[in-house]
């Protein structure tokens, strides 16, 4: 994020009056986009409450509330579940009349069942009840293999209670394509016994009434009547694989069901349809054709036993004859699914791309005029649907006809970047995988992003994406050189970043404080400052309609800035868990001398910190540690250490589990303190927002011992220790220095900082030229592929010194070719040459390794060689072998 506050703002040019659903597009820069939420571990689905408060669930089996109004968090309570082969707190809703009977379902993994139970609990002074414990249904499954649960719930607005289940099955031994195997002892592999058995629960939308006493009657309106031989009543609709996210549009009570389809790449004349997920309008009961069909075509039955295909399946009414299914034999007719899309990009819909695919059905939307005031979205989007994808990723707006067909697609604002892995610098607000949202009272759309990988994520976050209205103020963005210095110092600053989105003729003042004095009204101005001190320049712009803007730079006079040096360790050094790390740094400042000349007075102003990167943690370093940092908080804190103020450890074992606890806390910050942690009272810092001092306290409170948290120390030399992690993913030490400044002219800092790296390096942590990052059997979840002759991969500066070989894991289902490490470009001198031959398929994985030619110092590039060939080889990762 570019900001602390992990606020991003954009702004519109057509009036809001011409916002109509006819009208046009509205800008991407009228969409605020906004982190309410952070550190949420694995989170499922969400629901607002009567009273405003968001009510959400996380797989391990916790329930929370978030509260808007003041950013807190509270555990409602937690649920004892398993979590092996994709098992949870799977799915929640809230009663429709949750504001008098405060009735919360949720479905959940029991470790002592096979299968999933749907239970009813009453939530009391915001605590989970589980004496009011009322389980309605059990769903049994099989546990000997994986997976495919789904697991949503939701009520519609006929007062039923929609549940989603998957159909229980391995995928993994049927090609990519429908498992159907039928062998004694195979049941967990043949998706018939589940999604197509008109007399099992698995692989359907189920659709009941709950009733007051705890139990549920069969509305009328299913896919089979009460008391039809070899079905069951709970039936909506069946025939899925895995319909893990679905909607209900409040208006006419469609269903708008993601069902995530096989992992066939291919068509094969003798088995069907290379994989498909699809997004499924349902208005009424019906077969949606899981295993038989995908997309809008038919698989061939198979004979595992022969290895031999047969016919395919019929649309009209498949036939069920396998000895796992317990229901009918002959199906409904199948239905066609609203949007269907492979892998790959499809001229059916362009728009959504290729990548990996996991299909959900997003909320649909409904214009209401007094969104102009709560910052909803405009009426152009009025009764559209967002679709979205968990994993590729991607959020496109469908437009339906009248008929409930699809009329068009169009692309979500670009005020969002879908993608996982690093930012991209481009200013726009990243979501990496959206795994449930809805469009909250006030018009806003409320997004649960679960994170960089498939795992625990502490980047996950809850995200608000609103529309600004009315006049928008100007952006005031100064441009300035030579902003410190000895006297005199000559300075240019420049408004030409400034900008207004409707286009308005903008108005520029420049003033000089302390003086408040006018130095320019252009665009641009000049300044010339022969008096040692602090100044600041201000900058005011103003639109014609009244709109005003500030920015201001300070300006320091008299003083020169340190300059700050890493001795040792080189950057690019590899470390190992539990290392003991040795550090060196060397300061020069002109008014305060030397570290070589005066070591305890320059050192006890250098601090050296130590960030890690561990486990499934795709943050980097997180947003709160960046605001300690960038404030005084390590003048009197230490992570274990004591110093003015108390240890953060110390504070983080006080509050841990305590999220009540970070409103006052974050207020201390903002106001100061006295005896919380003894005589010593905290300052007040008027200098940090809410937001900011909030997102401190929760990093503070997310510190655990032995852990990899931060270390901080102060001197020229030390020791750390590095984080006994065993998938450390590196990490980076920072050296700052700040001066004393000179006389009244106020301190200057500057620092350096390197990267400590783990010797096993993803490859998609690297800058991928040409290839591809893809989802799928990679080490962590991802790794590169569509690799062609030419690509290139920049892992960045590396030291070799104590390495002698490198390792790559790599698969290869094509011809295979050669990878070139080299220095700094792709002609530079070679460091190591691996040859990478057929695997025999994409997904299988080979390790080769190559002794290392060069030491020291290299900016290493990865070179994929084969001219002529394309799509070459995958590369996983690659590791530097010591002595």
């Amino acid at each position: 994020m570019k900001t602390p506050s992990a606020l991003f703002s954009l702004l519109l040019l057509t009036q809001p009056h011409a916002l109509s659903a006819d009208g046009p597009v509205p800008p991407d820069y009228r969409f605020k986009v906004e982190s309410l939420l952070e550190g949420m571990p694995q989170p499922m689905q969400m629901q607002f409450a009567p009273d405003g408060r968001l009510f959400f669930n996380e797989i391990a089996g916790v329930v929370k509330i978030f509260d808007p109004k003041d950013r807190s968090v509270k555990e409602v309570g937690k649920l004892e579940v398993t979590n092996a082969m994709e098992n949870g707190l799977l799915g929640m809703a809230l009663d429709p009349g949750f504001a008098e009977n405060h009735w919360i379902y949720l479905l959940h993994s029991a470790p002592d069942f096979d299968g999933q139970t749907l239970s009813r609990f009453e939530v009391k002074d915001d605590k989970l009840d589980k004496d009011s414990r009322k389980d309605l249904l059990k769903i049994p499954e099989q546990r000997k293999e994986c997976c495919h649960h789904a697991g949503a719930l939701r009520f519609g607005p006929d007062g039923m209670l929609y549940i989603s289940t998957g159909d229980n099955t391995n995928p993994f031994q049927s090609d990519g394509f429908s498992p159907l195997d039928e062998r004694d002892g195979r049941n967990p592999w043949d998706a018939q016994k589940s999604a197509g058995n008109t007399n099992d629960l698995r692989g359907k939308i189920l659709r009941i009434r709950p009733k007051a006493d705890g139990s549920y009657e069969i509305p009328e309106g299913n896919l089979f009547r009460k008391g039809t031989p070899d079905t069951r009543p709970e039936i909506y609709a069946m025939g899925f694989r895995n319909p893990w996210r679905f909607s209900i549009d409040p208006a006419d009570g469609a269903l708008y069901v993601g069902d995530v389809g096989p992992d066939s790449g291919e068509t094969r004349e003798d088995r069907g349809p290379n994989g498909f997920d699809t997004l499924n309008r349902i208005t009424k009961p019906g077969n949606y054709g899981w295993p038989y069909s995908r997309g809008k075509e038919l698989y061939n039955d198979f004979d595992f036993t022969a290895n031999k295909a047969g016919k395919a399946f019929d649309m009209k009414g498949p036939t069920n004859d396998s000895p796992n299914n317990t229901g009918m034999k002959k199906l409904p007719a199948v239905q066609s699914p609203l949007v269907w899309y492979p892998g790959r990009p499809t001229p059916d819909f362009p728009l959504i791309g290729g990548g990996g695919r996991t299909a959900c059905g997003g909320p649909a939307f409904h214009y209401d005029p007094k969104f102009r005031q709560s910052g909803g979205f405009p009426e152009y989007y009025d009764r559209s649907i967002i679709f979205y994808d968990w994993q590729r990723p991607f959020i496109v707006w469908l437009r339906m006809d009248a008929r409930g067909n699809l009329e068009k697609m169009e692309p979500f604002t670009n005020a969002v970047r879908l993608a996982q892995g690093a930012d991209d610098d481009s200013g726009r607000f990243q979501i990496k995988r959206p795994v449930d949202m809805c469009f909250g009272k006030d018009g806003a759309l409320y997004v649960m992003d679960y994170g960089e990988t498939w795992g625990a994520n502490k980047d996950a976050r809850l995200v608000r994406i609103s529309f600004q209205w009315g006049n928008l103020a100007p952006v005031a963005k100064i441009e300035a050189n030579n902003t410190r210095g000895p006297e005199p110092l000559a300075v240019s600053l420049s408004a030409e970043g400034s900008k207004d989105y409707e286009g308005d003729t903008l108005a520029y003042e420049w003033r000089l404080q302390p003086g408040d004095k006018v130095i320019g009204k252009a665009k641009e101005a000049k300044v010339t400052l022969s008096t040692a001190g602090n100044y600041t320049a201000e900058l005011t712009v103003k639109d014609t309609k009244g709109g005003t803007a500030k920015s201001s730079v300070n300006l320091v006079v008299g003083n020169h800035a340190p300059e700050v040096h890493i001795v040792a360790p080189a950057d690019g050094t590899f470390v190992t868990p539990g290392q003991k790390l040795r550090y060196e740094i060397e300061v020069k400042d002109v008014e305060d001398g030397s570290s070589k000349d005066k070591p305890d007075e320059i050192g006890y102003r250098t601090l050296v910190n130590a960030s890690w990167e561990a486990g499934d943690d795709a943050s980097g370093v997180e947003s709160g540690l960046a605001l300690m940092k960038q404030n005084d908080c390590f003048n009197c804190h230490s992570v274990d250490q004591k110093l003015v103020g108390p240890p953060l450890l110390d504070i983080a074992n006080r509050y841990r589990g305590k999220s009540e606890a970070i409103a006052p806390a974050a207020e201390r910050v903002l106001k100061g303190s006295s005896g919380v942690w003894g005589e010593v009272g905290m300052l007040p810092h008027p200098q940090i927002n809410p937001d900011e001092a909030n997102l401190m306290v929760r990093w503070i409170f997310s510190l655990e011992p032995g852990k990899a948290a931060p270390a901080v120390n102060r001197g020229l030399t030390g020791e750390l220790t590095v984080p006994n992690e065993r998938r450390l993913r590196g990490g980076q030490l920072e050296a700052s220095y700040t001066d004393a400044g000179k006389g009244t002219v106020g301190s200057l800092g500057s620092s350096a900082s390197i990267r400590l790296l783990p010797r096993l390096l993803q490859a998609e942590s690297g800058k991928v030229q040409g290839a591809k990052v893809l989802s799928g059997s990679g080490a962590q979840g991802q790794f590169i592929g569509s690799i062609d002759h030419g690509h290139r991969l920049d892992l960045g500066k590396l030291q070799l010194d104590d390495s002698v070989s490198l390792t790559a894991r790599v698969s290869s289902g094509g011809q295979g070719g050669v990878i070139e490490f080299r220095d700094g470009s792709a002609s530079g001198r070679l460091v190591a040459k691996l040859e990478v031959k057929s695997t025999g398929a994409w997904d299988k994985w080979e390790e080769v390794t190559a002794p290392l030619e060069v030491k020291g110092p290299v900016d290493l590039v990865a070179v994929f060689v084969n001219p002529g060939k394309g799509g070459i080889m995958n590369l996983d990762w690659v590791r530097f072998n010591e002595k």
